[in-house]
């Protein structure tokens, strides 16, 4: 999936060592000359431009929760970030557990400034064995990533979240991260805003997804073609492609074609 407004892209990474990490409540301490491990394939998102960090990506592969919806896309255990220093010193790359009980149960993490202090943070998916999918954004306050905020669990095994879009939505100033709650049961669009130090949901729009079960990536994504930013969604059947925008208030979804994997990245590259 491209993210076009936040300027990620996917790619591989190398094995990377001399691994720093302070201790921390959400951080497993390292030891010096600890390595980290391989990303796991496709998880590796790079950030461009300003904003204290360079990529991130999952590592750790996992099958302790069974789910499985994404394919052939590994559950992971651990986060990393690599932090931009610009010969500052610190640790140049940080690492989290999902914790205990939890995966990340995602496809590549996203970077993005949630709370407009001009340093970037990371949108994961994480899962509870027992509650399921939450949204989690992560911050990195000096050598720790710490939670900024997280959306509640859906609130049973096996029920998953796809983010579809990261961006001021409404032009109003604050950050709204989007998600198809359920993308094969619900297929509900909830609006997210970083507002005031926590994520408050905003409004919600039925008959919509971005995932079928199986694929190994989210379909659509935030577009800006020159007339404000839309969301790339599909209808629940997956037969239509829909930009969707939003006004603070109010959906409107527009018909943009048929639905194929394709159109739909297309559709997000303004093509």
């Amino acid at each position: 999936m491209r993210w076009a407004a936040l300027a990620l892209i996917l790619s591989a990474a190398p094995v990377l060592a001399d691994v720093c990490v302070a201790k921390s409540d959400l951080v497993t301490s390292v030891p010096d000359g600890a390595h980290v491990g391989a990303p796991l394939p496709g998880s590796h998102a790079q950030a461009t431009g300003p904003g204290g960090i360079r990529g991130a990506w999952y590592e750790q592969a996992t099958d302790v929760y069974g789910h499985g919806i994404m394919g052939k896309v590994a559950d992971a255990e651990r986060l990393v970030v690599h932090v931009q220093r610009d010969g500052e010193g610190g640790c140049p790359y940080v690492r989290t557990e999902a914790g205990e009980d939890h995966v990340f149960e995602d496809i590549a993490p996203r970077v993005a400034d949630v709370d407009g202090d001009g340093r970037s943070e990371i949108i994961t998916v994480r899962s509870s064995l027992t509650q399921g999918a939450q949204l989690v954004v992560y911050a990195l306050r000096r050598d720790t990533l710490q939670i900024l905020a997280a959306t509640p669990y859906i609130g049973r095994r096996h029920r998953w979240l796809a983010p579809a879009a990261v961006g001021d939505l409404d032009g109003d100033g604050h950050i709204e991260i989007a998600y198809v709650d359920r993308p094969h049961l619900a297929k509900t669009l909830r609006i997210w805003r970083y507002a005031h130090g926590e994520l408050r949901e905003v409004a919600s729009a039925g008959d919509l997804t971005n995932h079928a079960i199986g694929d190994e990536v989210i379909h659509g994504g935030l577009r800006d073609c020159g007339q404000g930013p839309e969301i790339v969604l599909s209808d629940a059947g997956r037969d239509r492609m829909l930009a969707v925008t939003f006004d603070g208030e109010t959906f409107v979804a527009r018909d943009i074609g048929a639905f194929t994997p394709l159109a739909a990245e297309l559709a997000v590259a303004c093509r």
